[in-house]
């Protein structure tokens, strides 16, 4: 049962340093749909699984695993609403579950800082406890349907591989986020390469930025060819990849080719239960959004 539950609310860093308005809006839904937010205090970088574990994992495990212990001194489980600080929470528990001797390394390091971790606590993303709501649940509650809104869907990496320590189906061909945005009303469209990466993690935006957008391009193109009315994402760092490189494109081109709104699923779930833009960060965006609006609000 998730309605009437708390987390602890784990930001991470591009949410709150680049994208506050998605942050709004997931304060602003998640109570609307019974489930408590708390902020976790004194956290850090969760940090990145594809740069920092590369380089020292011992130092990844105990930064991330410390995360953990904070929700799970909170009494919460933890939840956030990026994919990358998905992937290394399901990570870090799984390497400390299934390795005693890294459990014990980890415990290790807490007893200098005065930190019981017995690794009890759970690490879920917003999109995941959503689902867990249900879609009749969901339905339930909605009070604008976005009819005609045409929606491209992307998952983003994280937040399914490795397959075995996310709670989804096991399937190259994931459809629960789809029927997440067409509960809204909004029609998931297909497209082509739609599982591709975004092109920013692992560090390839931070170290090529150029590969990176191109990566992004690929992904852009076919969704104007789908013709789509917005892009839908449930990963902050996603959604600074697809608001950056859109005028970076239209400056490299000359022309403003690239304009595909990038909305946040609880953005769109909270028009779709009422709720007003403004409320939900939407007049603060890179790529306008005022396009998908003027749709709604026909």
């Amino acid at each position: 049962m998730t309605e009437g539950v708390t987390y602890s609310f784990f930001l991470g860093c591009v949410m709150p340093n680049r994208f506050p308005n998605i942050e709004k809006s997931i304060r602003t839904v998640m109570p609307q749909l019974g489930v408590t937010l708390e902020d976790l205090n004194g956290a850090s970088c969760c940090p990145a699984p594809g740069v920092i574990r590369s380089f020292r994992e011992s130092t990844w495990l105990a930064l991330a695993i410390r995360n953990l212990a904070l929700a799970e001194q909170a009494g919460h489980d933890l939840i956030t609403g990026c994919n990358g600080c998905y992937g290394t929470f399901k990570e870090a528990l799984a390497e400390v579950r299934t390795n005693p001797t890294k459990m014990k390394e980890v415990q290790e390091i807490f007893k200098e800082l005065d930190i019981n971790f017995t690794g009890k606590v759970d690490a879920k993303h917003i999109i995941e406890v959503i689902h867990e709501i249900g879609t009749e649940n969901l339905g339930a509650k909605i009070k604008r349907p976005l009819n005609n809104l045409n929606v491209a869907v992307h998952y983003g990496c994280h937040l399914l591989k490795p397959s075995k320590n996310r709670p989804w189906e096991q399937t190259q061909r994931h459809t629960f986020l789809d029927e997440l945005v067409e509960i809204t009303g909004a029609k998931s469209i297909k497209y082509k390469d739609k599982y591709l990466c975004c092109g920013a993690g692992g560090g390839v935006r931070g170290g090529q930025v150029a590969v990176s957008v191109d990566i992004a391009k690929e992904k852009l193109d076919n969704m104007i060819e789908a013709d789509v009315d917005c892009l839908v994402d449930v990963c902050s760092f996603c959604h600074l990849q697809f608001e950056a490189s859109q005028p970076q494109l239209n400056k490299e081109l000359g022309e403003k080719k690239y304009q595909i709104p990038v909305v946040y699923y609880t953005q769109l779930l909270g028009l779709a239960l009422g709720m007003e833009p403004d409320e939900l960060g939407l007049h603060k965006h890179v790529v306008n959004t005022q396009p998908v609006l003027d749709k709604i609000f026909a």
